[in-house]
C-alpha cells in the first residue's frame, strides 16, 4: 500500500485486484431467464414495458437464482412483429429507450453476476430497414441482390411452392422492380440473401457492435433459416402421418411441406463458423440459435453445436409443441440428442413467447396441476443441457384468454379462431397485486392484464415455501449447488410407467434423479449398485425405502452415488 498527499487530503491507493479470467464455459449448463421487453415493466406509463423497466425488475431475476438473461428485441422497428422486423440494428427503438438506458442494463445485471444475451434476428429485416429500401428501388443498386428477388413463373405466379409460416405463399410481388420477393414470415419482412457476401460482412458487422458494448452473448431468432436453396426447387409434399405441429399449428398449411429447400441448408454451417470465430475474439461470449424444424431438428442443433466450431448451444421445438412430456418422450428426445450429437449442447425449454404457456398447454386432465407443473419445472432443471425459462413461468401463469379485439398478433389475427396467436403468453408480467395492472404500467397495458394472473402476482407468492416461485428458487439454487446437474453426464436408468431416473455425473459427484409425471404412486427398483444417500434441499416429496424409491403424485428425489 502507498499514499500520496493531494492538497490536505490523504488518500489511499491500492494496486487493483487481479481480474479472474472469464468464463469461456459459462454458458454450459446455464439457465437462461428470457425477458419479453414490452410486457415486463413500464417506467413511463405508457402501457409498454421497455428498458428501464428491465433495469427495475432486474433484482427479482437474480433472485431466482439464474445465470443470464435474454432480452427479446428491442432494436429500432416499425413493430409489425413487434420488434422482430428490424429497421436498425444499432440503435434502441424510442418504445424500448435508449443506448444509453441499455448500457444501464448491461451494467446492472453484471453487478449482480447476471449476464446478458440478446435478441439477434439475422434472416430478415423490416421491409423499412434502409437496405431493402435501396434494393427494391431497382435491380441494379448497389444492394440489389442483398434479398431474395425472383422473376416470376411464366404465367406470373410465384417461382415456386414455398410458404410462410404466417400464412400464404413465401413470396411477395413488388411492382417497383417486377420480381417476387421472399418472406417465410410476414410480407413485411423480407429475408436477406445470405449467399452474398456482403450481407454476411454487413451483418457480422452489427453483431461485433453489440459486442463492443458488452454484450454476453445471442439468442439467434430463427438460426436455420438464413440461407434457401439458390436453385429455389420446390419442397416436396410431407405425408400427413409424418406431420409435427411444433413450429406451425394444425390450421397451417405450412405443415403439409417437406421443407428441404427453403430452411436447414448446409451453406448455414459456414457462415455460423464466421460468427464463432467472431465471437471468440471476445473471452466469454455465446449464443444460443432457435432451430424450427419439426422433421429434423435434433440433427441441425447437433450439426450447428458439434465441434465447438459454430454456435455453442441451440433449442429446437421439442418440449415447446403441443404433444406433451411424458417420461417416455423425454428419454427419446435425450438419448437421441445423445446420439446424434455426442459433442454438441442443447438448451432445453418447455415456453416461450411463441407458444402456449405450459400451464395451460399441457395440464389438462392432471390431477393436481399445481403439483405437475412443478414436477416438470424439477426435471427440466435436471437434464443435461442449458435451460431456457421465460417470464411468467416462475409464477405459473396459465394462457391468457383474450378476446379477439384485444389481440396484436397478426400471426393469431389471421388463423382466427382455431389458432389465437401468440398474444396469450405475451400478457404483462403480474408484480404487485395490490397495485393498478398488476404493478406493469401505471397506464392502459398494450395488451390486458388477466384477473386470474393477479393472484398469482409475485407479492402474493413471496414468502410462501408452497408456491412456484418459491419452489422454482429452490430448484434452481439445487441445481447451481450439484455441478454434475449443471454440466455432467447423463444415463438414463430403466422405469416403468410415468418415471424418469437417471444418473447425472461430473469428476466424483454421482447423483441418481427419479421424477414421477404422474397422478399415481410409483416406485424405482435399483440394484445395490445403484444404492444412493437422499440428498436433500430441492423439496421433492419422494423417498428411498428397501431398496426402491418409492415415488408419490407428481414426485422426486435425489440421492447421492457412492
Amino acid at each position: 500500500m502507498t499514499s500520496t498527499n493531494i492538497g490536505l487530503a490523504e488518500v489511499e491507493t491500492r494496486a487493483p485486484a487481479p481480474q479472474p479470467a472469464p468464463d469461456r464455459d459459462w454458458w454450459r449448463g446455464a439457465v437462461i431467464y428470457q425477458i419479453y421487453p414490452r410486457s415486463f415493466q413500464d417506467s413511463n406509463g405508457d402501457g409498454i414495458g421497455d428498458l428501464r423497466g428491465i433495469l427495475m425488475r432486474l433484482p427479482h431475476v437474480a433472485s431466482l437464482g439464474v445465470d443470464a438473461i435474454w432480452i427479446s428485441p428491442f432494436f429500432k422497428s416499425p413493430m409489425r412483429d413487434f420488434g422482430y422486423d428490424v429497421s436498425d440494428y444499432r440503435d434502441v427503438d424510442p418504445m424500448f429507450g435508449t443506448l444509453e438506458d441499455f448500457d444501464a442494463v448491461i451494467a446492472e445485471a453484471h453487478r449482480l453476476n447476471l449476464k446478458v444475451m440478446i435478441d439477434l434476428v439475422l434472416s430478415h429485416t423490416s421491409d423499412e430497414h434502409p437496405w431493402f429500401r435501396e434494393s427494391r428501388a431497382s435491380r441494379d443498386n448497389p444492394r440489389a441482390d442483398w434479398y431474395v428477388w425472383a422473376d416470376p413463373s411464366p404465367d406470373g405466379t410465384p417461382p415456386n411452392n414455398w410458404l410462410s409460416i404466417f400464412g400464404g405463399s413465401a413470396w411477395m410481388w413488388d411492382t417497383r422492380r417486377e420480381q417476387y420477393y421472399m418472406h417465410n414470415f410476414l410480407a413485411e419482412q423480407p429475408d436477406l440473401n445470405f449467399h452474398n457476401p456482403e450481407v454476411q460482412e454487413a451483418l457480422l458487422a452489427a453483431t461485433r457492435f453489440w459486442l463492443e458494448r458488452g454484450v454476453d452473448g445471442f439468442r439467434l431468432d430463427t438460426i436455420n433459416f438464413y440461407f434457401h436453396s439458390a436453385g429455389l426447387e420446390s419442397n416436396p409434399p410431407l405425408p400427413r402421418e409424418s406431420r409435427d405441429y411444433s413450429t406451425a399449428p394444425s390450421v397451417n398449411p405450412y405443415n403439409y411441406q417437406d421443407h428441404i429447400y427453403d430452411k436447414s441448408r448446409p451453406e448455414n454451417l459456414e457462415f455460423l463458423r464466421r460468427f464463432r470465430a467472431l465471437l471468440d475474439e471476445y473471452p466469454g461470449k455465446a449464443a444460443v440459435g432457435e432451430v424450427g424444424d419439426a422433421q429434423r431438428g435434433l440433427e441441425v442443433v447437433a450439426a450447428y453445436t458439434g465441434g465447438g466450431e459454430r454456435v455453442h448451444m441451440c433449442y429446437s421445438f421439442d418440449f415447446l409443441g403441443p404433444v406433451k412430456v411424458t417420461a417416455e418422450r423425454v428419454r427419446q428426445v435425450l438419448e437421441t440428442f445423445g446420439a446424434v450429437a455426442a459433442d454438441g449442447w442443447s438448451c432445453w425449454a418447455v415456453s416461450n413467447h411463441d407458444v402456449v404457456r405450459t400451464a395451460s398447454r399441457w395440464t389438462a386432465g392432471e390431477a393436481d396441476p399445481h403439483a405437475y407443473l412443478k414436477i416438470v419445472a424439477a426435471l427440466l432443471m435436471s437434464l443435461r443441457g442449458s435451460v431456457c425459462l421465460y417470464q411468467g413461468e416462475e409464477l405459473g401463469l396459465p394462457e391468457a384468454d383474450l378476446a379477439f379485439e384485444d389481440l396484436q398478433d397478426p400471426y393469431g389475427i389471421r388463423f382466427w379462431p382455431e389458432f389465437k396467436g401468440r398474444d396469450g403468453c405475451r400478457t404483462p408480467m403480474v408484480w404487485d397485486s395490490h397495485q393498478p395492472n398488476a404493478g406493469f404500467s401505471g397506464g392502459k397495458p398494450w395488451l390486458p392484464v388477466p384477473a386470474e394472473h393477479i393472484t398469482l402476482a409475485v407479492n402474493t407468492q413471496e414468502g410462501n415455501e408452497a408456491s412456484m416461485l418459491e419452489h422454482y428458487r429452490r430448484m434452481l439454487a439445487f441445481r447451481a449447488a450439484h455441478p454434475a446437474l449443471v454440466k455432467g453426464a447423463i444415463r438414463f436408468l430403466a422405469a416403468e410407467g410415468d418415471v424418469v431416473a437417471f444418473e447425472r455425473e461430473l469428476g466424483s459427484e454421482r447423483l441418481l434423479c427419479a421424477f414421477n409425471l404422474g397422478a399415481g404412486e410409483a416406485s424405482l427398483s435399483l440394484p445395490e449398485e445403484l444404492r444412493a444417500v437422499a440428498v436433500p434441499g430441492h423439496g421433492l416429496e419422494g423417498r428411498s425405502e428397501n431398496g426402491a424409491i418409492r415415488l408419490g403424485p407428481y414426485a422426486g428425489w435425489f440421492g447421492r452415488l457412492a
